[in-house]
């Protein structure tokens, strides 16, 4: 293995590489509107549910005010008819979540053990969790405002969270998209390779290569490096200007560089099997696609599926949150770094042979 030679054809590939306008472009644009997006996104999430309230008769007696809260995460806002608090749940206006309308003699029916009839506006995403919590504070409410206590005594209830709890530290829109955004990165330079490599085999550029001194081994080291080297150095980048390095960096940094060798790897399978840009667009999206999927359900809140987990990047994902928003040491998710690291192997050595055995037929 001949260093020289190497880094001769590194220069070579970096040379043209820097001659596609599309790719530069494309790469400084999508750095730019992934930095401008992370900064545009709430970097805080409020954890208030806000609960507008109707009570017909009552206002004084409850003392609502205009808005009477946050107290212990709830916010109740006073509506004077029926009518505003159905339009204002509708349309989410300040964002209130749920309505109650409680009727005429509510208090006197409570006391006189009857059951009034309220009426709950819930908007039709409403998750079902959300009644629960409708009905529950509609009881407590009940026999507040009526001075009277439950006629059974309220069971003894144990919560056991399943996974990391989030109550009251949610993740924001910034966390959540930090490493959609890290692979949307990585993504753009597995266009740049598959690009590269399938330039060189329509033109034949490698058999012209190939037959100066240099080596096949030589050649796939050299696409190798090009590689993990665009992609790891925008990534790093990309989380530096977003201020994600500054706890837990040699994890991130290596996290990425495991990502870049595994993006590195797809580049040269699609690389090998595109022979324009058309081919390169459907083979790259073709293996890139699958692999999105845990940064994207990385948005919605919830554990992930088993197939999910499954994937090779789902532990990059994982690593990036849990560093960037827990502040959690190596240790911690270095089980994630080993599966993708054993990915990392698997995918970059089937595109190695694939590259091979193309090279070799030329």
């Amino acid at each position: 293995m001949n260093l020289r030679i190497v880094g001769a054809i590194i220069k070579k590939d970096l040379r043209l590489f820097s001659r596609d306008l599309f790719y530069v472009l494309m790469t400084a644009f999508g750095l730019v509107v992934y930095v401008a997006m992370f900064w545009v996104l709430p970097s805080s999430v409020d954890e208030t549910l806000r609960l507008g309230v109707h009570a017909e008769g009552m206002g004084d007696l409850l003392d609502l005010g205009p808005v009477d809260g946050p107290k212990e995460g709830l916010a109740v806002v006073a509506f004077d008819s029926q009518a505003a608090l159905r339009d204002a749940v509708e349309a989410g206006t300040d964002g209130i979540a749920a309505g109650l309308d409680l009727p005429q003699g509510f208090i006197e029916d409570i006391r006189a053990g009857d059951q009034p009839k309220i009426t709950v506006f819930l908007r039709g995403d409403a998750p079902a969790e959300l009644r629960d919590t409708i009905g529950g504070f509609v009881r407590e409410l009940a026999y507040a405002v009526a001075s009277v206590a439950p006629p059974v005594d309220m069971p003894s209830l144990t919560d056991v969270v399943v996974g990391i709890d989030r109550a009251g530290d949610q993740l924001s829109l910034q966390d959540r998209f930090r490493p959609l955004f890290a692979f949307l990165v990585l993504m753009i330079e597995t266009f740049a390779l598959a690009g590269l490599i399938a330039t060189e085999i329509s033109g034949r550029t490698v058999v012209a290569v190939l037959v100066t001194p240099a080596t096949t081994a030589e050649f796939l080291l050299a696409k190798v490096v090009v590689g993990t080297g665009l992609a790891f150095s925008q990534a790093v980048l990309l989380l530096g200007l977003i201020g994600a390095l500054g706890t837990g960096t040699l994890t991130l940094l290596l996290a990425l560089l495991l990502g870049s060798l595994l993006v590195t790897g797809v580049g040269l399978l699609a690389g090998s099997t595109g022979r324009d840009f058309l081919g390169i667009v459907f083979w790259t999206m073709l293996f890139i696609i699958p692999l999105t999927v845990p940064a994207i359900a990385g948005l919605f809140p919830g554990a992930a599926a088993a197939w999910v987990v499954a994937m090779p990047t789902y532990g990059l994902v994982a690593t990036i949150t849990a560093v960037t928003v827990d502040g959690a040491p190596f240790r911690a998710v270095a089980g994630d770094l080993g599966v993708v690291a054993i990915w990392c192997v698997l995918v970059l050595a089937a595109g190695l042979l694939v590259l091979r055995r193309k090279v070799a037929t030329l």
